[in-house]
């Protein structure tokens, strides 16, 4: 009798635990390195069915439960990262999801015939909004687990990930809602194993099909995927350039923890040699590219810094090194390094010689810097934290766990290549859609990522960001182009296929031809317009439904 009595907890237990297992899978992870897309169609039913026997309360619990098993399933190499990485991706999480499941709930009540309709545009709209601001961070987006089904995801050019992300969740709500509630709760609350739980949901579904919704979504993806077949194009007649990738395979920021000066500065000259070897070899195999790239801080010491104060002998003779290097190239260089300058109305402490950070990707010419991108969407906690005067305490402990902080830049800036023009983002900066659609619109014919994932150790990190950058080359319909520490290294066609791609966590280089297309999509035009207004209409049904209702109430009392 007490064991039985347990059972509809162990139930939502396992429902709970299996919709994290779900969510983590259809991303690439650690069993499979590029994901089971076909389970983000139907990821999210086991919490739909949480939600139905669930009060407000035990919502809420079941939301933070989710949050962070999910994401610590999905994104568990964050620790990595930073000591505080995981702590606070992972409590932003609980914190989002348990307000998700309470709005799940609410339109559960409000809504009885169409609740599942209204929870999945609450779901489209949280997807949407916690990309946004501060703390926006696009990892898990339901539509980015479809990054290799390429037909599916060319409608991107159209609607963002956000018309994926529509098309890929819905399935999950609508099998959910079709579930009637009663013999659902008789199920959960019987002795009836998952089997019969499973059997008694397939019947309930099959019984109240709703027939509408269902014909809309198929005609949708029919529509869609019709769509993405005729997209794809063959860029060979296409005007391209050509670009060397430099993957040297040594995070950088590790010669930083070395114990002595003289190691350090001895690990700043191997990986410069390491980068000019790799570049000679790129170069001797195919030569004249249009551009060389290294990746994000490839080359730690600051380059403008010593350049210009000569403050450390030897850090000077290393950047002495890599100038002498770069001036007897008759090719661009673009490089990621710490564009460090004195400036005293952002930094006006004397004891600090006034030094201002960027993390930045810096043009060469001849030895020359002719352009330089400072990056304009920081990581947020490890790389910025602009709430100092108010969160004083958060602030000392991030500091004290030794996290380096950049200034944000100011520019959009795009580069001028010889017969094309390109933008970098910087790191995670490809993963916005925003940044790369303000790129396009400002002129860049090619995105050139420069990244440094090398710290988490760890395949699916990668691939993950990979997934991401994807949909960048599909919604303005640009090539991309990433060089990276350890992976992914690859160049991107603008439908996202990948054309050429390095293996990860080797010492290597890939010479890239990419083509150069000019038009520009409904996304870049628009943006995140869907977005937009999946979360207006969210907030328009709840807030509708809810006046109705509460008016409805006083008249009857």
């Amino acid at each position: 009798m007490e064991k039985n009595r347990f059972k509809p907890l162990l139930v939502q237990v396992g429902l709970v635990f299996l919709a994290a297992v779900l969510f983590s899978l259809s991303h690439p992870n650690l069993i499979f390195k590029h994901g089971l897309p076909f389970i983000a169609w139907f990821a999210y039913i086991p919490v739909l069915l949480l939600i139905k026997n669930s009060n407000f309360l035990s919502c809420i619990g079941w939301g933070a439960i989710y949050g962070f098993l999910s994401y610590s399933l999905f994104n568990y190499w964050l620790g990595t990262f930073h000591p505080m990485a995981g702590l606070i991706v992972y409590s932003i999480y609980i914190v989002y999801l348990a307000a998700v499941f309470l709005f799940f709930k609410l339109a559960d009540i409000l809504y009885p015939k169409k609740a599942y309709i209204v929870q999945w545009i609450i779901w489209l709209s949280y997807e949407y909004l916690r990309t946004k601001g501060y703390l926006g961070y696009p990892y898990g987006i339901t539509g980015y687990s479809q990054w290799q089904i390429t037909p599916l995801i060319q409608i991107a050019s159209l609607t963002g990930v956000w018309g994926v992300s529509a098309l890929v969740s819905f399935p999950s709500f609508y099998l959910a809602g079709t579930v009637n509630n009663m013999e659902l709760t008789s199920a959960l609350k019987s002795q009836a194993g998952i089997r019969e739980l499973a059997g008694a949901f397939v019947k309930a579904a099959v019984k109240k099909a709703d027939l509408i919704p269902a014909i809309i979504w198929v005609t949708a993806l029919i529509t869609s995927v019709t769509f993405g077949f005729i997209n794809m194009k063959d860029f060979s007649s296409y005007p391209s350039v050509k670009i060397a990738l430099i993957q040297h395979n040594t995070d950088p920021w590790e010669a930083t923890k070395a114990p002595t000066t003289w190691q350090r500065l001895e690990a700043y000259q191997k990986d410069l040699e390491i980068l000019t070897r790799l570049s000679d070899e790129a170069l001797a195999a195919h030569p004249k590219p249009d551009l060389v790239v290294w990746p994000e801080t490839a080359f730690v010491p600051r380059i403008y810094w010593h350049s210009t104060y000569r403050d450390d002998q030897d850090s000077w003779n290393i950047v002495r090194h890599l100038l002498e290097y770069l001036s007897a190239k008759d090719v661009p260089f673009l490089i990621g390094n710490d564009d460090a300058r004195k400036d005293t109305a952002k930094n006006p402490n004397e004891h600090e010689g006034y030094r201002i950070d960027y993390n930045a990707a810096i043009l060469f010419e001849k030895g020359k810097i002719s352009g330089i991108y400072r990056k304009l969407h920081l990581v947020p906690f490890t790389e910025h934290f602009p709430y100092r005067k108010y969160l004083p305490f958060i602030y000392d402990a991030l500091r004290n766990a030794d996290t380096h902080f950049w200034e944000k830049g100011e520019e959009v800036t795009v580069f001028s290549g010889p017969g094309f023009t390109f933008s970098s983002p910087i790191c995670f900066e490809d993963t916005f859609g925003y940044l790369s659609r303000n790129f396009i619109l400002k002129g860049a014919d090619v995105l050139v990522n420069i990244t440094n994932d090398a710290w988490a150790n760890s395949l699916p990190s990668q691939n993950q960001h990979l997934s991401m950058a994807v949909f960048r080359t599909v919604e303005n319909h640009r090539p991309m182009v990433r060089s990276t520490v350890s992976g992914q290294t690859c160049a991107i066609d603008p439908t996202g296929k990948i054309i050429l791609e390095a293996a990860p966590f080797t010492k290597t280089w890939i010479t890239a031809y990419v083509p150069l297309v000019k038009k520009k999509t409904l996304y870049t035009l628009y943006g995140d317009y869907l977005g937009l207004f999946f979360s207006l209409t969210a907030v328009i049904l709840l807030l509708y439904k809810a006046s109705w209702y509460t008016i409805r109430k006083q008249k009857r009392g």
